[in-house]
């Protein structure tokens, strides 16, 4: 039987996650709290729920993509909100990137009215999310993701399970830090290249194929050197991973240097407006303590 699958949360990555669940023939109903957001979906063949409780009503499994921890709380646990709608034997997702301490309590609490948890962040920004081919990382019970494994191949292509609850979230952190420290890093060797008069274009294709590739320099280098800002991923959103990595760093007694100099880069461009942009902007901040300016126009 194919579930009925409900997405709460139809912004920049639930929205394209909606679409790809349709068209891979799930029947969808979507909730967004600012209602015009999922109204566009009816144009793919999703419903659109008026209420948190219709959704939990309607979908055996629910896809929860909200920006923070406190936003999955409210729309799960909060008054007229998920957990009191949805049926035994059901199945919640969080998609979210959220305190993988809280994403346990969460999943213990819902066991007890008998509905199961995943938390499965993903990684790819929005261009995986439109083309289906995010990076899922899930934590929870063998069985849950299993079943689940048709609706996650529906909008991603590398899908692995790395334990029990909560170890999703700590994955999707693990991934966070390498992001947010290879991104700085390619801004100040792009900052670098232009300081020299190099051509910015060809150094991102020259060092591209050796050991310095990466996924950040292969797509946001150009876009830095391009001033193509648009999110895939906001800097306000980085800010708030990098936040929930920090915390549980220092719980630990871990210390992560380069992540704290990649978040005070952010801080940077956030002070300069730029919260709302991709994350490619924190070349803005090394521009701005270099004096030199990364820019190269196509062509």
């Amino acid at each position: 039987m194919t579930e009925t699958v409900g997405v709460v949360g139809t912004g920049i990555m639930g929205a394209p996650m909606a679409r790809n669940l349709a068209k891979a023939g799930f029947e969808v109903i979507a909730y967004n709290r600012t209602a015009s957001r999922a109204e566009a979906l009816r144009e793919d063949g999703c419903a659109v729920a008026a209420s948190l409780a219709e959704v939990g009503q309607t979908a055996s499994v629910v896809i929860t993509m909200v920006p923070d921890t406190p936003d999955v709380l409210a729309v799960v646990e909060g008054e007229g909100g998920l957990a009191g709608a949805m049926h035994e034997g059901s199945v919640l997702i969080d998609m979210s990137t959220i305190s993988p301490g809280e994403t346990r309590a969460l999943a213990g609490r819902l066991a007890e009215r008998g509905i199961a948890m995943l938390d499965a962040p993903v990684s790819g920004g929005s261009w995986g999310a439109q083309q289906g081919t995010l990076t899922i990382m899930a934590g929870g019970e063998p069985e849950t993701f299993e079943r689940c494994l048709p609706v996650f191949e529906a909008m991603g292509k590398s899908i692995t399970l790395m334990g029990p609850s909560g170890i999703g979230q700590t994955t999707k952190l693990v991934n966070q830090i390498l992001v947010a420290g290879t991104c700085a890093a390619v801004a100040e060797a792009l900052v670098f290249a232009a300081s020299q008069g190099a051509d910015l274009l060809k150094t991102v294709e020259a060092v591209s194929g050796g050991a310095a590739g990466s996924w950040q320099l292969a797509n946001l280098g150009p876009r830095m050197a391009q001033r193509d800002f648009a999110p895939g991923f906001m800097v306000k959103l980085q800010q708030k991973d990098l936040r929930l990595i920090l915390e549980a760093a220092q719980e630990q007694h871990v210390p992560l240097a380069v992540t704290s100099l990649a978040r005070q880069y952010l801080t940077a461009v956030e002070a300069m407006g730029g919260a709302d942009e991709g994350t490619q902007a924190v070349v803005k901040a090394v521009e701005a303590l270099a004096g030199v300016e990364a820019r190269q126009d196509a062509g």
